[in-house]
């Protein structure tokens, strides 16, 4: 993927960050929404064609996307596509290609929040070693004679119940819906991105006010310097911490507001 199309899926890629930063959006549900609208748009290619027609307008592309999947998918959904057809690609496939990583990424983040993460990317690794080994495995399960419920049957029978639910479901989702990948290439797509998702840690910055784009820059340099891990910022204002700034990463907490210096100052005192 290459210029323009490289852009926007750096910027979707953000907005999908926010999202799934957020308690209130289920990235589990989101990823099972993004994948029914590649499946739709890899199906429809005059659809995917108009959606990334460079000489329509971006915002009337959006308001097509958002007629034709409103009500079928959820809000964040519509939104995220529209954000992305409202951008320019330089290939028309390179949409339903970036759809199809927001959808994988957006899988994985709801195993990292539900602490499965290191168990999916181990068990991607395993399975992609077991079909490589098993040449009758490999041939039944990218049998295109086969239809698309066959195959998921079996990887169901093959995972179920022996694998966390996020790794059945993007391995039954390569398998179905393929896409001219070979399963091998899939497997190794997958475990990349498992392994992108696992060095990346969220940062909860509170602040009186707004910082600028420089002190943004500043703190997640020195934040992934500590860490020695890629640092996504989800960033809050509240007037509340009287200045300075509160950071928290996972269960730890940096905290450098006055509020909280006040109060600490006076437990001392009060003890």
């Amino acid at each position: 993927m290459h210029g323009a199309s490289r852009e926007a899926l750096v910027a979707a890629r953000e907005r999908l960050d926010a999202l799934t930063d957020s308690t209130s959006v289920s990235a589990e549900a989101l990823a099972g929404d993004l994948a029914a609208v590649t499946a739709l748009l890899d199906r429809e290619v005059s659809l995917r064609r108009v959606l990334t027609d460079p000489a329509q307008d971006g915002d009337a592309k959006a308001e097509l996307a958002g007629r034709l999947l409103g009500g079928q998918v959820s809000g964040e959904a519509v939104d995220l596509v529209a954000g992305l057809v409202r951008s320019r690609w330089s290939a028309s496939r390179d949409l339903v290609d970036s759809l199809e990583e927001l959808a994988d990424t957006a899988e994985l983040t709801a195993a990292q929040k539900n602490g499965d993460l290191d168990d999916v990317e181990d068990e991607l690794f395993r399975f992609g070693r077991i079909v490589g080994s098993d040449a009758a495995l490999r041939s039944a399960l990218t049998d295109r004679t086969a239809s698309a419920s066959a195959r998921g049957g079996l990887v169901r029978e093959l995972l179920g119940g022996r694998a966390r639910p996020t790794t059945e479901r993007l391995v039954a989702r390569l398998v179905t819906t393929p896409r001219g990948r070979s399963l091998e290439a899939g497997l190794e797509s997958l475990s990349k991105l498992a392994a992108e998702r696992r060095e990346r840690m969220v940062a909860v910055v509170t602040t009186a006010v707004p910082l600028s784009d420089l002190q943004k820059q500043r703190l997640g340099q020195s934040l992934a310097r500590l860490y020695g891990r890629q640092m996504h910022l989800n960033l809050d204002v509240d007037p509340a911490v009287l200045g300075g700034i509160k950071v928290q990463v996972g269960d730890e907490i940096i905290n450098g507001s006055i509020a909280d210096r006040i109060e600490d100052a006076s437990r001392r005192m009060a003890g």
